[in-house]
């Protein structure tokens, strides 16, 4: 019995459920570079598996939303093109993370460690305005780096920045085969939008007490 208890205690030290709230900006042909000016809340939820002391398994689900708009940009092209959106964004996930240091309980050690993610997502966009018809929702390739570091047991806190490749070239409305003429109403159909979501994350693992003999 007091095997099971042990094996059962071991197994709880590997889940954790937590919250994180940040940032998300996007970079396409309204925004062709990361600009701090557009970052936008976002927010997300998420259930960990710590499969090893190097290996962690994530579900996520994010939501929040993305801008951009030409009147910032030093483009004359771009100044007199004058467009602008928004886009609220919703996605689920699922990801990989490696840890570089051995990330396990250890009540009485500095237990942190920097880690890298990539895994798939899928995820669902709103523009405003949409002028067009085209899909709104697909695949994402999550991928990024970050840090996590356990306070105080059970409680984690982390920081991290990520990457979603997408396979949409509409999450600001433009993009896409030419439907007209005008070079003002037209997107780069060369390349797809991506988005980026900066996050601090606050997490609960779950321990059982082994009550002794």
């Amino acid at each position: 019995m007091s095997f099971l208890l042990v094996s059962g205690a071991g197994m709880a030290q590997k889940v954790e459920i937590g919250a994180s709230l940040g940032g998300l900006n996007y970079k396409g042909d309204i925004v062709p570079f990361i600009n701090p000016r557009f970052f936008r809340p976002g927010g997300s939820l998420f259930f960990r598996y710590n499969a090893s002391r190097s290996v962690t398994f994530r579900a996520e689900i994010m939501r929040g939303s993305i801008t951009g708009d030409d009147a910032y940009s030093k483009d004359p092209f771009q100044k007199a093109r004058n467009l602008s959106f928004r886009t609220k964004l919703s996605e689920a996930n699922l990801v990989t993370e490696y840890n570089f240091l051995n990330y396990e309980d250890r009540r009485f050690a500095l237990n942190w460690t920097p880690y890298v993610f990539a895994g798939i997502g899928y995820s669902r966009f709103a523009p405003e305005p949409k002028t067009m018809d085209y899909a709104t929702k697909g695949w994402v390739l999550p991928y990024g780096i970050g840090v996590k570091y356990q306070i105080n047991r059970p409680w984690n806190i982390g920081l991290e920045f990520g990457t979603r490749k997408t396979f949409t070239d509409f999450l600001d409305n433009l993009g896409g085969i030419p439907t007209t003429t005008a070079k003002l109403d037209q997107g780069d159909m060369t390349t797809k939008d991506t988005y980026y979501y900066l996050g601090f994350s606050v997490s609960y693992t779950f321990y059982r007490i082994v009550c002794p003999e």
